[in-house]
């Protein structure tokens, strides 16, 4: 791999950042989220005493839920913008390798996360005086594993768009909130039916806030929830990329122009 290349594609949708529709979908609906969901946590907690943290664990997760939504963003609507600009024969008509582009994308996505996460941590502090890095170092590992969970759902609805197009451009919005019910992202799996949380055991993200949840109300960081986490993000996220480079092949065996 160049890393030359890699730095072009990454600058290439860096450039993409100034845009008035980005700007909000970075800015804009997160804060609108953080806002609405936390005068609701703000409002339960003051007339139920036997939920002390409940405004802060909704707003972590919020927050937390950010890093999977932009990871996947940054994966599935990054390969739409080709689509539209009519650019994929032209991307890859030069030496440019997938796993190139593909790595362009996982760096433009980390870049926007530290941007998500020190915006959002930020309006949770001013809104409401909270501080999300109270939990300490483990939000490191955390958000490391929520990263992954955003190329999975992102690989997984790329691979599908590469290959049929613009017609199921959808997924690109869609599949991160397809998971999001069983994630546990707001409540505990404690909360969900029987048949939900069986889904629920099977997805990476959901050990990831079950374990957050325990750090805030018992200050215990759980090893088996994060170990469960990363073995099943890498087990999907392999899947996910092989799934995504088949199909990639199928396409442009197909002609790529067929996409545009």
């Amino acid at each position: 791999m160049s890393w030359y290349r890699i730095w072009a594609v990454f600058l290439r949708y860096f450039y993409f950042f100034a845009k008035m529709d980005h700007l909000a979908d970075l800015f804009f609906w997160p804060a609108l989220d953080i806002f609405l969901w936390g005068m609701t946590s703000v409002w339960i907690q003051a007339h139920d005493v036997q939920m002390p943290m409940i405004a802060m664990a909704i707003l972590t997760g919020l927050v937390f839920w950010q890093i999977i939504w932009r990871s996947n963003y940054e994966v599935s609507v990054n390969l739409l913008q080709e689509f539209w600009n009519r650019n994929m024969v032209n991307l890859f008509s030069t030496p440019l390798k997938l796993s190139e582009w593909i790595s362009a994308l996982m760096l433009v996505g980390v870049f926007k996360i530290f941007i998500t996460i020190g915006f959002g941590s930020l309006i949770v502090w001013v809104m409401y005086s909270l501080n999300i890095f109270t939990i300490g170092w483990v939000i490191v590992p955390f958000c490391a594993s929520l990263l992954l969970s955003g190329w999975v759902i992102g690989f997984l609805s790329a691979a599908i768009m590469v290959y049929f197009g613009q017609r199921v451009q959808m997924l690109a919005w869609m599949t991160a909130y397809i998971f999001a019910p069983f994630s546990a992202v707001f409540y505990p799996v404690s909360a969900l039916p029987d048949w939900a949380r069986l889904i629920a055991k099977a997805l990476p993200m959901t050990y990831i806030f079950e374990g957050m949840r325990r750090v805030l109300n018992e200050g215990i960081f759980s090893w088996h929830d994060f170990g469960m986490s990363i073995l099943l993000n890498v087990v999907y996220l392999v899947g996910a990329m092989c799934l995504f480079r088949k199909l990639f092949e199928m396409s442009r065996n197909k002609g790529l122009a067929r996409l545009e």
